[in-house]
């Protein structure tokens, strides 16, 4: 199932896709922490998608690269940063290049109290994509990455979660103007996604909906204002036109 979130009637409600648009649906949330799929409540009518949640934690993954010579830590980003797939983000002229990091990122489904990697599957509503927009020339005076992750609308997510991914395998592309500038899964992360959130989860309780963002090793890219970023994840598309 792809479940996203839209306008419908005015109000913000969770939707599933359907060949014919989407449908209202219950909370999927609550369906998941009772083992069972959301019930579809009414037409979803042609409103717009907004991001697919709304995070109270977002969590990026640092130092899941290859060569890293540390090992994975875990750093926060701020859930207002939170946009969705289509919104025209405005890069930052003041902070050096600007990067598209496309990742995978998961969508926490309930708390994560005893999750551990083996089971981390049962913790997780689904997968979706995120562009985590950074401006790295920051980090040699903000280590903390507090500046070079805080541009206005930096965290595109989305357009929808889908829910029967793989964590293991789900493949991720990188486009800019349209040219695939990379190519990977989830099978290639140093660490792999089961041992990022057993790490994140150790240390900071999250909740429905909160975002893990597992990582870029292989798919940063510099652009410039101008430049439209499409992160795909399994078959999610999400697309970030800047000025």
């Amino acid at each position: 199932m792809r479940i996203g979130r839209a306008l419908v009637d005015g109000g913000e409600r969770h939707v599933r896709e359907t060949a014919d648009g989407w449908v209202v649906i219950a909370d999927p949330y609550a369906a998941l922490a009772a083992s069972r799929e959301p019930a579809d409540i009414g037409p979803g009518g042609d409103g717009p998608l907004l991001a697919p949640s709304t995070p109270g934690l977002v969590v990026g993954i640092a130092q899941n690269g290859p060569s890293h010579p540390s090992p994975v830590q875990a750093w926060l980003k701020s859930p207002r940063g939170v946009v969705a797939s289509g919104c025209t983000v405005e890069l930052r002229r003041d902070a050096g290049t600007t990067v598209a990091e496309g990742e995978i990122a998961v969508v926490i489904g309930r708390d994560t109290t005893g999750l551990t990697a083996e089971n981390a599957h049962e913790y997780v509503l689904g997968l979706t994509a995120v562009n985590d927009l950074s401006s790295p020339d920051r980090s040699a005076l903000d280590p903390r990455n507090f500046e070079s992750k805080s541009g206005a609308g930096y965290t595109p997510l989305g357009p929808w979660i889908d829910t029967r991914a793989d964590l293991d395998t789900i493949a991720l592309t990188l486009r800019v103007d349209g040219e695939t500038v990379a190519k990977t899964d989830a099978g290639a992360l140093p660490s792999s996604i089961r041992e990022c959130l057993a790490y994140v989860a150790r240390w900071s309780p999250l909740g429905p909906g909160d975002i893990v963002m597992t990582g870029a090793p292989f798919t940063a890219v510099p652009i410039e204002p101008g430049a439209v970023v499409e992160v795909q994840v399994g078959d999610v598309v999400l697309v970030t036109p800047t000025v």
